[in-house]
């Protein structure tokens, strides 16, 4: 589907910065195989230029890998070791987009690259277009929300004995807001 900025209410072209205080980037993943854990990452920054082409916009982000928090420490503790994350060998994970689609004037997906524990893996972020306005300051703020599945197995994260009580599949869901830069 072509798209152009005609097409996007309030579409504003430029180089924005994701704010983390009003941003969230949380993860789901089944435990057990019968009720899903929940989690976030309290530290992340990231850039989006939203180009005057909307299909040669990008983004690019970084997580900070130890600031995971599933509001239960001996869990975070667990996730942080070599069984899961291995926050110490790998600090951060990180997503740089390659290409973006678009399904409708306010529904894109975003081809990326995800690179977790030192391995990179194509993902695809189905990114709506939450909109564009003014911040409290007067400047311009935007808004997306992205979703994506990822199999954690294809980054090696295994889990190590406690692996079988959860699921292969996470769910990742990006609640961002940025400010133009």
């Amino acid at each position: 589907m072509a798209t152009s900025v005609e097409t996007i209410p309030g579409y504003i072209a430029g180089n924005w910065t994701i704010d983390p205080v009003h941003s969230d980037v949380s993860f789901s993943v089944r435990h057990l195989g019968v009720a899903k854990v929940r989690g976030r990452f309290d530290t992340f920054e990231g850039s989006i230029v939203t180009a005057e082409n909307p299909l040669e916009s990008s983004v690019t982000a970084s997580i900070e890998t130890a600031s995971v928090n599933s509001n239960n420490k001996m869990r975070d503790d667990h996730i942080r070791n070599e069984d899961f994350l291995d926050t110490d060998g790998f600090p951060t994970l990180t997503f740089t987009s390659t290409g973006v689609r678009a399904e409708s004037a306010l529904v894109y997906r975003i081809d990326g690259d995800l690179t977790l524990r030192g391995v990179t893996k194509p993902v695809t972020l189905e990114l709506e277009l939450n909109g564009f306005g003014t911040g409290f300051d007067g400047s311009p703020v935007a808004g997306f929300t992205a979703t994506t599945e990822i199999s954690r197995s294809d980054f090696g994260v295994t889990g190590g004995a406690a692996g079988a009580a959860v699921g292969d599949k996470i769910t990742i869901v990006l609640e961002i807001e940025a400010k133009q830069a």
